[in-house]
């Protein structure tokens, strides 16, 4: 395949993807198309603003997340870093703050 065609084809994979249209793409086609997940990075800075931006505690923050309080607190510290799905999960509070609202109940 011409590598201008694989670029066209690359890019137009990656823009139905960030529009969240459904694939069955493997990593080795997507990496052979060029495409790129790329990768979450989060600082303690940025964790502990996330939580604020919501006005909760360490605590309820932690419950909202389904980790422990000291996950977060060690998080928060830089003494740990957030892994997995959980680092989407911050990801997804950070550019939507109030996508967990349904899990708080009165």
């Amino acid at each position: 395949m011409r590598k201008s065609i694989k670029e066209a084809i690359g890019t137009t994979v990656q823009d139905m993807l960030k529009a969240g249209f459904e694939s069955s793409f493997t990593q080795k086609e997507l990496n052979s198309l060029g495409v790129k997940i790329s990768e979450v990075v989060i600082t303690s800075t940025q964790i502990k603003e996330i939580r604020k931006k919501r006005n909760l505690s360490q605590t309820v923050f932690a419950k909202l997340l389904n980790v422990s309080p000291s996950s977060v607190r060690q998080w928060e510290q830089g003494k740990r870093i957030p892994t997995g799905s959980t680092k989407i999960l911050l990801e997804l509070l950070d550019k939507s703050p109030h996508i967990l609202d349904y899990r708080i109940s009165a």
